[in-house]
Parts: structure tokens; sequence; C-alpha cells
């Protein structure tokens, strides 16, 4: 006796084939529409944080521009109001410091524009980072002493008046914050050359190490405009770094102080 297999309705099978192909095919489409979508939401996302970026910096300029501005309005109109009590050359001194002021403020912000928009200045070099930190010590007159550590050939590839001013930066933050002394640190790990900077000031707290490197952040009265500076000297060393590939970041020193600790790439 045999046995026999009868397929009934066999010419649907094309049909269910088709049918899960265009299953298939409608879900992939479903795939491609949330990515798509995911993807739109991300860009305006991206978009609308750059105009509220950029809307915080306009009003974070307006800000700083509008004390030196206002000041050196004030001393005209006293002028003015006032001429036979004009002292000359008072009022030209204190003109010439909120000029110069305003001077540094706009020479700032268009050297963090450039950084911003990744603007190399030129090729970079190697160079010797703990010689780098000799010169420029040796040009600076600073009004507390600073105790320098360096191991020498610590090698990186950069660019020269790049490192030099973000050297700078740090350097005037820590004389601008320390009690009695600076230290200055150039070491080498087994993956990146080191540059530290620390002052025995009064510190950063833990919740406050990252936004100090925002613009024209300004923690409390410890670390106010009258103190110097445009509030933009910190936002630019973490652009310069950055632009180097390497990192920075602020721990507390050993002296009780801030402690800004750069990480470059090792030639």
């Amino acid at each position: 006796m045999s046995v026999g297999i009868v397929v009934h309705g066999s010419g649907n099978v094309g049909e269910v084939t088709s049918l899960r192909h265009l299953r298939d095919c409608l879900g992939e489409l479903d795939e491609l529409e949330r990515d798509i979508k995911h993807g739109i939401d991300s860009m305006c996302g991206k978009l609308y944080q750059a105009i509220d970026w950029q809307r915080r910096f306009e009003a974070d300029v307006s800000h700083e521009l509008r004390t030196p501005v206002a000041g050196l309005r004030a001393q005209l109109e006293e002028a003015r109001l006032h001429p036979g009590e004009l002292d000359v050359d008072d009022l030209i001194e204190r003109a010439l410091s909120d000029v110069e002021r305003l001077q540094a403020l706009v020479d700032d912000l268009y050297l963090l524009a450039q950084l911003q928009a990744a603007a190399q200045p030129a090729e970079r070099a190697l160079l010797d980072l703990g010689d780098l930190v000799q010169s420029e010590l040796a040009r600076r007159t600073d009004k507390h002493d600073v105790k320098v550590q360096v191991v020498r050939g610590v090698l990186v590839r950069g660019v020269d008046t790049r490192l030099r001013r973000m050297l700078s930066e740090l350097l005037d933050n820590a004389q601008r914050h320390a009690k009695t002394v600076v230290f200055v640190q150039v070491r080498r790990t087994a993956h990146a050359a080191e540059l530290v900077v620390a002052d025995d000031g009064d510190g950063i707290g833990e919740e406050d190490r990252e936004r100090i490197f925002d613009r024209f952040t300004r923690l409390d009265a410890a670390r106010s405009r009258d103190r110097g500076g445009t509030g933009l000297g910190l936002a630019i060393v973490r652009n310069i770094v950055h632009g180097q590939e390497g990192e920075v970041h602020v721990e507390r020193s050993s002296a009780g102080g801030a402690a800004f600790v750069v990480r470059l790439p090792l030639a």
C-alpha cells in the first residue's frame, strides 16, 4: 500500500512568499523611518543647542562689555559736568584702564572664535615641554614665587604660540588665586606628557571643576573680575588643549589650592 502526499492550493505558495517579502520590506521601511526620525530629532536638538549657546554667548558678551563701557561713559560725563574739578591725569589713567580691559576682552573673544572654528595658525612642530615652560617663566615678572619641577626631554608635537598661550593663561590664573606660591611641573607618563600648574589658594570645589572651563565663569567673590582677567582664560585653555588632541582637568593641589593638569600626546 502506497502513501501519497497531496498538496492543495499549491498555486498560492508564490503569493505567500510575496506577502512575506512584502511584510519584511515594510518592517525594514518602518525601521528606516525610525532611524530617519531619530536622526532628524538629533539634528534638531543640536541646532536648538547651538542657537541657545549663541544667545547665551551674545548675552554674556554684552554683559562683559557693558562694565568697561559704562566706566568710560561715567568718567566722561563727570568731566563734562565738573570741568573745573577735572584731574586730567587721573581721568586718562582710568579711561586707559577701561580701554585696556575692552581690548583684552575683544582679543580673547577673537582667539576663542578662532579656536572653536578649529583654525590652525601653523603646522605643528616638535617641542620640548620643559624648555617651553622654562622660557615662558624666564620672560615673566610674577607676584608670587614659582617652584618648578621639570623633566627634560618630554616631547610633544604642537603649535608653539598656542601652547605658550595655554601656559600663560594657566600661570596668570594661578598667580591671581595663589596665597604665596605657584607650582609648575612637567612630567612623562606611559602614554602622555603632563603639565601641572598649581597654587596654594582656596581651591575649586568638585561641583565646579567642569564648569570652571566655561566662558565668563566666576565662581564667587574670591575669583571675581576685580582680580583681573577677562573670564575667558580657562575656556581658551580648554580649546587649545583639545585642539592639540589633549585633555585638561582641575583637581585639588597638595597645597590645598587648585591644580590644573594638562595631558598631551607624546611625540
